[in-house]
């Protein structure tokens, strides 16, 4: 009866601050100011068919609305050490102090940073005014990136990082013995586990192929049996997946923290879904 207790009252104040994604689309800013309350922070990724400047632009605009914004730097899609200290100068001209940097999908380097690490380095070179500075986590392994080398690149990333946020995964198990494995390698920073919010499964395969929102779908279509896990009906749910990770919140044998939702831009349903869920959990 405790653990359950204990795991609810984590959720229901996990579900109070919730994260947000978003996508750089035409009217992303009108849909978030209609249905996000100031009081949830958003990220804004960034991807190659939207470019760079898309995301600084939604970001800025989103900040002189009141938000707290973090937008996606992707080293492959900066040119180099001007345009990003260019950037930085942006960001904190609109009191942003959090960025998330990610190496990016972008099949040739726009500059020098071919990786998170590099453009890391680079952001630590500056007098960036950031508070928080956020790095990708796979707990399900990486399309292109083996398994020994990713945990050496998330070690060496996370000596800049306040926080990591992981990519898609839909396997509780699976999430929490990654979880494990991290901490037990000696990086100690909270994790955020990235997941689909109220989106519907048509949806978030078409916007996400549109979009380039990146590996986590590649990897996706690679693997069938977590293809059907997802697509066929019953298989995913946010709340069925947030309840197989609750009782790992806490835990101190993972620093799972909270939750990171990917949107789609489903903005007005996945603001439904999280009222939904801080009323069940806090009864």
């Amino acid at each position: 009866m405790h653990e359950t207790s204990s795991a609810t009252k984590s959720l229901n104040t996990v579900f109070g601050s919730l994260g947000y994604e978003v996508l750089p689309f035409k009217n992303t800013a009108e849909k978030v100011i209609q249905h996000v309350p100031k009081s949830t922070s958003l990220s804004v990724t960034a991807s190659p068919p939207k470019g760079i400047e898309a995301t600084i632009a939604l970001s800025e605009r989103l900040a002189t609305e009141g938000y707290e914004v973090t937008p996606h730097l992707s080293a492959r899609m900066i040119a180099g050490k001007s345009e990003l200290s260019e950037f930085v100068a942006r960001l904190r001209a609109v009191n942003i102090r959090s960025v998330f940097v990610v190496g990016g999908d972008a099949a040739e380097a726009a500059g020098e940073f071919e990786d998170a690490v590099g453009l890391l380095r680079a952001l630590h070179e500056l007098d960036h005014g950031f508070t928080d500075i956020g790095i990708g986590g796979y707990p399900e392994g990486h399309a292109f990136i083996s398994r020994p080398e990713l945990a050496r690149s998330l070690k060496e990333k996370a000596e800049f990082a306040t926080y990591i946020a992981t990519q898609i995964c839909f396997d509780a198990p699976t999430i929490i013995d990654w979880a494990r494995r991290v901490k037990a390698d000696g990086v100690e920073l909270p994790i955020r586990v990235g997941m689909p919010g109220a989106v519907t499964r048509q949806k978030l395969l078409r916007i996400s192929l549109a979009s380039g929102v990146g590996d986590s779908v590649k990897f996706l279509k690679k693997q069938q049996s977590m293809f059907w896990r997802f697509f066929v009906p019953g298989g995913y749910s946010p709340s069925k997946l947030v309840k197989g990770l609750g009782p790992a919140l806490g835990s101190p044998d993972n620093n799972i923290s909270g939750f990171h939702i990917f949107t789609f831009n489903e903005l007005e349903k996945t603001e439904q879904w999280r009222q939904k869920s801080i009323d069940r959990y806090s009864r």
